[in-house]
């Protein structure tokens, strides 16, 4: 399946990312007091009377809480409305025989590489460790990395994976990074085409550079964790999700959008999840 940017001056390529929708069988499962089936179709809801005219959906990580059959069913059916091609990578709450089976469709795919459009190429990686939190790229994926990096050294690349690649400042969420962040850097380096690494993970809005790249993190659709807190603490910002748009010369402008302020409040007594 190969994105096509609608015509324009700049040949655009838009895209909408939605991540860590924590999903679970049961309807009214909660995360930390959030419905997050209620919050996510309320997302969905807010994306299409947004009007942002996207070709695809980025879905990086973490659909299910549960790692039911059910909760990917649901994500399935929930994202439907959207009706953009949708590319999804597992995060650490994942199940990957369930995602594998439950979810392809004609709309939702999983691919390691894709083009967009005459400019852009993305790669999507990997950085689940089996029933731990934090990350890991395996040779394998690293390998992939540096192929698409040289076979089309042309492209400008966005880069997908669930685990954040750069530490976000708060130290209960930074034990579970991307353990080997700097293999990946290395493979990064030797490269001058990675414009964008975009992660989910955190729970929050993030967008630094790092070696000559932006590093992204976006929101989640249900609970949000409070930046540059070293203890488990949560925000109050509501759920969101992130709008891309790729331009021909490298460039991208991109902006989080959230749902109106004061929806989907969690309990902020928790102490984790």
């Amino acid at each position: 399946m190969k994105v096509t940017s609608n015509t324009s001056v700049k040949e655009t390529i838009k895209l909408l990312q939605i991540t860590d929708t924590h999903l679970f069988e049961a309807e009214d499962g909660s995360l930390l007091s959030v419905c997050t089936n209620e919050s996510f179709k309320a997302v969905v809801e807010a994306v299409k009377q947004d009007g942002f005219e996207f070709e695809a959906i980025l879905a990086t990580g973490d659909i299910s809480q549960d790692h039911t059959d059910a909760s990917y069913q649901r994500f399935a059916e929930g994202i439907q409305p959207l009706q953009q091609p949708c590319y999804w990578l597992p995060g650490n709450h994942d199940y990957k025989p369930s995602m594998g089976t439950v979810l392809p469709s004609e709309q939702i795919v999983q691919v390691e590489h894709e083009l967009l459009g005459e400019h852009w190429q993305m790669i999507l990686l990997d950085s689940q460790v089996e029933g731990v939190p934090h990350g890991r790229l395996s040779q394998q994926q690293l390998d992939l990395l540096e192929a698409k990096l040289s076979q089309y050294p042309e492209r400008h690349t966005l880069v997908l994976l669930h685990h954040h690649s750069l530490l976000v400042g708060s130290a209960w969420l930074d034990q579970h990074t991307l353990k080997d962040a700097d293999q990946f850097w290395q493979v990064v380096e030797r490269h001058d085409n990675v414009r964008a690494i975009i992660c989910g993970h955190v729970h929050q809005d993030m967008h630094k550079t790092h070696r000559g790249a932006a590093v992204i993190a976006t929101p989640s659709t249900c609970v949000q964790f409070k930046p540059n807190s070293d203890d488990f603490a949560l925000d109050t910002c509501s759920p969101g999700w992130r709008e891309l748009e790729l331009n021909a010369d490298g460039s991208f402008d991109t902006r989080v959008k959230r749902l109106e302020e004061g929806l989907f409040t969690p309990n902020f007594d928790s102490n984790g999840y």
